[in-house]
C-alpha cells in the first residue's frame, strides 16, 4: 500500500459513508425534510451527508485498529486457529451483550426477545459480507471478516447505543448505516486496491 492508495481509500470510504448515511437517514427523517420548501431539504441533505462522512472516519479508525490488532493477535496466539477461536467466542459474547445489556438498560415492559432483532440482522449481514470477502480472497478471511463486520462495527456503534436519548430505531439506524456502508466498502475494497498496479 503506497500513500496514493491510502489516500484513495480514505476519501472513497468517506464518500461511501456519507452517501450511505444520507440514503438511510433521509427516509427515516422524512417528516423533518419535507417541510419548509427546497432549502430545508437541501440543507438537511447536506447535514445528513456530513453526519455520514464524520461517522465514516470512526469506521476507518476502527478498521485500521483491527488490522493492527489482527497482526498482533496472530503473533501472540502463534496460530491462526487459536485466534479464530477467540474471535468466534468474542462474536458470541458481543451478540449476547447487544441483546442483554440493551434489555437491562432500556426495557420498559418488553420481553428480552424484543432486543434480538437488530443483533441478529447485524450478524446475518456480517456473515454475508464475510462470505463475499472469502470468495474474493480465501477461506481464511471468513472469521476475521465476520469479526470485523460484527464486533468492530458494534464497538464503533457504542456511542449511539449508550446514549439514552437515542434509544429509538431511527437514530440507531442513522448512526449504524454509515458504519455498515463504510466498513463493507473498506473490507471489500482493500484487497482490490492492494492488487491494483497504480
Amino acid at each position: 500500500m503506497n500513500t496514493r492508495k491510502v489516500v484513495f481509500l480514505f476519501f472513497t470510504t468517506m464518500i461511501v459513508g456519507a452517501v450511505g448515511g444520507a440514503i438511510v437517514g433521509i427516509p427515516l427523517r422524512w417528516d423533518a425534510f419535507q417541510g419548509e420548501g427546497f432549502w430545508n431539504f437541501f440543507w438537511g441533505t447536506i447535514w445528513m451527508l456530513g453526519i455520514g462522512a464524520a461517522i465514516s472516519i470512526v469506521a476507518q479508525m476502527g478498521y485500521f485498529a483491527y488490522l493492527i490488532l489482527h497482526r498482533f493477535a496472530l503473533s501472540l496466539f502463534k496460530t491462526a486457529k487459536l485466534w479464530n477461536l477467540v474471535q468466534v467466542l468474542l462474536i458470541a459474547f458481543v451478540f449476547f451483550d447487544l441483546v442483554y445489556l440493551r434489555y437491562i438498560a432500556y426495557a420498559d415492559g418488553e420481553p428480552w426477545t424484543a432486543y434480538l432483532l437488530t443483533p441478529t440482522l447485524l450478524l446475518i449481514y456480517a456473515l454475508l459480507i464475510a462470505y463475499w470477502k472469502m470468495k474474493e480472497t480465501n477461506y481464511t478471511a471468513f472469521i476475521p471478516a465476520t469479526f470485523f463486520m460484527f464486533v468492530i462495527t458494534t464497538i464503533e456503534w457504542v456511542p449511539a447505543l449508550t446514549v439514552q436519548q437515542v434509544n429509538d430505531s431511527e437514530w440507531l439506524w442513522i448512526y449504524l448505516a454509515p458504519l455498515l456502508f463504510a466498513n463493507t466498502y473498506q473490507l471489500i475494497a482493500l484487497h482490490r486496491i492492494q492488487r491494483s498496479k497504480k
